[in-house]
Formats: structure tokens, C-alpha cells, sequence
């Protein structure tokens, strides 16, 4: 039952627990977070979806909690949405009021106050595990926003096989400070602890110092944060005593995975996952942690990799293909676009993620990228910019790298690396790659940029660098 340990946080099975979910200055008890989103839920239960403008604020979480509570259909909104976005959202979703606070120029729906020191006892029966939680939106690098439909049935799956790859406990701490219209910061990082029974600190904004003064257990973060870590060495000693540190939302760099190890003696949980799958790949907290590795499936799911004709692609650790994956915790289709969704599985139920993937003979995989953008075919040869990147990465004088394929009329596509450094020398990075990997992966050209276009979850949009 999703409900009884996800919201209620098990109250009625356990004692009361003072400091459940700390965010910025606020604190609340399971207590507090029980009866306050009860409340809630008395106000929205006639709804079907409502609109909630995702800030890190025990705001968001009353609000969340309370929709879990009623059964009723949450709409995360980034708080950053542009007026065309927020319009798109607002408009395909179909979400008939906001629920908490609303932005400015968002007008035409009503609002519903979230009141954080209201309490009520009312009893809710436990929603279908069928019916759709949340309607959560892609980054629209391919097109306008989808609407992703996320069950609660899913979302149980996904977070104990979570718990049963990580060892995460009731006795956990988590602390993150991640956007919290995202999988990663709001199903993974807020209804993870409510489900499991752990606390959760939420830092509001994911600083190094603001993570060393957390004293967690667990602490999640994307590429970025870590790498603000690894450059903090007094901050990222002071995670010293952790038991997981958790990275995922994009590749994590090589050299940032050596240096957090350095100065924490911890090596990096990495992760692979997406709003459609949640997180279906995971290096385990009992097993192997490989730098540029994310493991492999989860408790339940199946991965497979397809070349462009349909056949199997061989584990040797080399070989590239097209990921695609089945497992419990996959969404159950995009609203209102019968046709992408379709699209997107197998005959057999496999999501195509689009995503392309080496797996070796032990079943670990390495993600390589997007296939759209990271699958580079040049001069009859396949290469996965994510190698690329990651060999630019450990040169000196190199911080952030992206490489894309970019039309040729001898190769078809050349490479090109857009880096961001000091002191960068473009033949001396080309030698350097051309070193380590084989000579055809080398880039043609070296762009310095003085910044990376990244999504709010640090993912860098390549798109933009065509």
C-alpha cells in the first residue's frame, strides 16, 4: 500500500519522529506532515489534477502528500517555467487549480492555500496502485514538453528496489537540495524517505557547505553539485562519515568520481534513470562502483540492447546499441499522445529510451549518451561522445566538455568538442584523446566556450551547441 508508509510515513506503525523533514529553517514531524497534508486532501479531494508550482518549500511537500492522500493527480511545475512553457503545461495537463502558491503571471486558475499549521484526522482508503499520481513533463529537447503519466503502483516499485540496491533504512538521513519538479529531487528524494521511513534534509539549494553541515547519511546529487564538492575540499571531507553518495540526471565525470573518492574515501553511487523508467540501473551499495559505470538493473527490470536493424547487441563492454528496458516502475504512457507512446515500447513491453549503452559480460552498463545526439557516426565508424568527453575530461586543462557530431561532407559526421578550460590548446587536446582511445574517436575541432547550456538538473543541451 503506497499510502500507509508513503504519506502517513508509517505513524501508526512506529513512534512519531520530531525531525522527519527539515527544508531551509523549517522542521516537521511525521505528525505535522501527516495531519498538515490531510488538510490538504480535504480541499482538493473533489479534484482530478491540480497544479503545483514545485519551490523547495515544506509547501510543495504538504501539497504532494496531500494529492497522494486524496488520490488525486499532482502536476509538478518548475518554478522557472517561461510563460509558453507554463502555458503549455498548464493547458495539456488539464490541471483545474493551483494548489499552494501560484505564479504571477499565471492567471485563469484558481488557487487552494496550503496551510502548514492545519491539521486534520480524517480517513482516506488507499487509491488504486493503477491510478496516476503524478503527470510529470520531459525537458521538451525534442519537441514541446510530454506529460508523463507516473502510477503509484510504479512508484512503490521503484523506490524498494531502491532501497533493497542502496541498503537504505528507517536509520537513514538523506540530505539533498534538488529541484523538487523531478524524479530525481521529488519522487526519489521526498516520497523515497516518506516510504522508507527515513529523514530527510532538504538544503534547499545543493551548496558544499550547506551538505557538510547536514550530517547525513545518504546525500543525492547531479554531476554539478559534486563537482562544487570536489573543488570544497574542507566540505567534501566533512562527508566523510556517509554511507552512500549518490550522483545521477547526468554522466558523471570521471575525474570528479576520482576526486570526491579522494577527499570523502567514498566512491560515488551512480545511477541511470529517466522520468519515464524512474531509476531502473543502479551500482549497488553492497557491490562494485566503477567510474563512468552505472551499474546494473534494479530488482525487477530487464535491459536489452538493439542495433538500428532490430538485433541483439553483443555484451562485450564495447559494443554500442540503442537501451531499452521493462521493469515495474515504467510510466504508463505520455497524456494525450497515443501515438508517441506507442512509439516508444516494443511489441513485448520494452521502452526504447533512446538512450545508447555498452553492457559487458558481468551486466554492467556504461550509458554513451542520447542516441539522437551522442551516437556519432563518422567515417564508417560508431562512437559514443560520452567516452569522448570523458578522455577530454581528464586532460588539466579542461572543466566541462561536450562533443557532438556535426555534418561533413568526407565523413558524414565530424567530431567537434565544445570545452570549457584554461590554457586549452587544441592540438594538444586532440593528441590527447587520439592517445587514449583509438585514433577515429579523436575530436576534428576544439571549441572553448566559456559555458556548457545545462537544463536545471545540470544535463548539458546539446542541441543548443548545433
Amino acid at each position: 500500500m503506497l499510502l500507509r508508509s508513503l504519506n502517513p510515513l508509517a505513524v501508526a506503525q512506529g513512534d512519531d519522529i520530531p525531525d522527519a523533514i527539515r527544508i531551509g529553517d523549517t522542521t516537521l514531524s511525521r505528525g505535522d506532515v501527516l495531519g498538515a497534508a490531510t488538510s490538504v486532501a480535504e480541499r482538493v479531494a473533489r479534484a482530478d489534477r491540480v497544479a503545483i508550482l514545485a519551490t523547495p518549500t515544506v509547501t510543495t511537500v504538504l501539497a504532494v502528500v496531500g494529492c497522494l492522500i486524496a488520490g488525486v493527480t499532482a502536476v509538478p511545475v518548475p518554478p522557472d517555467s517561461g510563460p509558453a512553457e507554463l502555458e503549455h503545461i498548464l493547458r495539456d495537463s488539464g490541471a483545474q487549480a493551483w494548489l499552494g502558491e501560484a505564479p504571477p503571471d499565471a492567471a485563469g486558475l484558481p488557487v487552494v492555500p496550503v496551510r502548514v499549521h492545519a491539521r486534520s484526522w480524517h480517513s482516506y482508503p488507499e487509491p488504486p496502485e493503477s491510478s496516476i499520481a503524478f503527470v510529470l513533463y520531459t525537458s521538451g529537447t525534442t519537441g514541446p514538453p510530454k506529460g508523463v503519466l507516473i502510477s503509484r503502483k510504479a512508484i512503490a516499485a521503484g523506490l524498494d528496489a531502491l532501497a533493497d540496491a542502496w541498503q537504505w533504512t528507517r536509520n537513514d538521513t538523506l540530505v539533498q537540495g534538488l529541484p523538487l519538479f523531478h524524479i530525481h529531487g521529488l519522487i526519489l528524494g521526498v516520497l523515497g524517505p516518506l516510504r522508507i521511513g527515513s529523514r530527510l534534509v532538504h538544503t534547499v539549494k545543493p551548496t558544499p557547505a550547506a551538505y557538510a553541515a547536514a550530517r547525513g547519511t545518504m546525500y543525492f546529487g547531479v554531476p554539478t553539485v559534486w563537482s562544487r564538492i570536489a573543488g570544497d575540499p574542507e566540505s567534501a571531507r566533512a562527508l566523510s562519515g556517509a554511507r552512500l553518495l549518490v550522483s545521477g540526471s547526468a554522466p558523471l565525470p570521471v575525474p570528479v568520481f576520482e576526486k570526491v573518492q579522494e577527499l570523502t574515501g567514498l566512491a560515488l553511487v551512480e545511477r541511470y534513470g529517466m522520468s519515464e523508467t524512474m531509476l531502473t540501473l543502479s551500482t549497488r551499495a553492497d557491490g562494485e562502483r566503477r567510474p563512468g559505470w552505472v551499474g546494473v538493473p534494479v530488482r525487477g527490470v530487464e535491459t536489452r540492447l538493439r542495433d538500428e536493424r532490430g538485433g541483439d547487441v553483443p555484451h562485450d563492454g564495447e559494443s554500442i546499441g540503442g537501451l531499452q528496458v521493462r521493469g515495474p516502475m515504467l510510466f504508463d504512457g505520455y497524456l494525450g499522445r497515443p501515438d508517441a507512446t506507442a512509439e516508444s515500447f516494443t511489441d513485448d513491453g520494452f521502452f526504447k529510451t533512446g538512450d545508447v549503452a555498452v553492457i559487458d559480460q558481468g551486466g554492467f552498463h556504461r550509458i554513451v549518451g542520447r542516441e539522437s545526439t551522442d551516437l556519432i557516426k563518422s567515417g564508417g565508424f560508431r562512437v559514443g561522445a560520452g567516452e569522448v568527453e570523458t578522455s577530454l575530461l581528464g586532460h588539466p586543462s579542461v572543466r566541462e566538455a561536450a562533443v557532438v557530431g556535426l555534418p561533413d561532407p568526407d565523413l558524414g559526421q565530424r567530431l567537434v568538442a565544445f570545452v570549457v578550460g584554461d590554457d586549452v590548446s587544441e592540438a594538444a587536446l586532440i593528441d590527447h584523446v587520439a592517445t587514449e582511445l583509438s585514433v577515429h574517436k579523436r575530436p576534428r575541432e576544439i571549441r572553448v566556450v566559456e559555458s556548457l547550456p545545462r537544463n536545471a538538473m545540470g544535463k548539458v543541451q546539446k542541441k543548443q551547441l548545433f
